[in-house]
């Protein structure tokens, strides 16, 4: 892997940690629409810091959505539950944003944020291995 690709995996990996951060702050603050927001876009961050260690993007949300199942879910380098958690949370990111009177409950976003936690340290562990070949 070239260096420049080390520097972008490397960057978007701190992006995802960061945001994930602002999710809790937010989380913790009652402002969960925002909180769901910050949570998806701390995992797409995550993911295409993975996609990056192969070369792979896509300029849709939905096209690394459909990259990372086809790369890293269904060969099974990422779990399954993994690959649904990270569909679901585009689709509940996409429900906050763009349908009135759209609603999360602390307790809900709270789940999400552990569940989301994990997935980008699982991520983050991957990226590691894929440093390495």
């Amino acid at each position: 892997m070239s260096e420049e690709r080390r520097k972008v995996v490397e960057h978007r990996l701190m992006r995802a940690h960061e945001t994930l951060t602002a999710a809790k702050l937010l989380l913790d603050n009652n402002q969960c629409l925002s909180a769901v927001n910050r949570l998806y876009y701390a995992c797409f961050y995550a993911v295409t810091a993975l996609l990056e260690t192969r070369g792979l993007a896509s300029s849709k949300h939905s096209g690394v959505l459909s990259l990372f199942n086809k790369n890293f879910v269904k060969p099974g380098a990422i779990t399954g539950d993994s690959g649904t958690f990270y569909k679901h949370l585009y689709h509940k990111r996409h429900e906050g944003d763009y349908t009135d009177f759209a609603e999360f409950t602390n307790e809900r976003v709270s789940e999400m944020y552990a569940t989301a936690a994990n997935f980008i340290a699982d991520i983050s562990r991957l990226v590691e291995k894929e440093f390495q070949n």
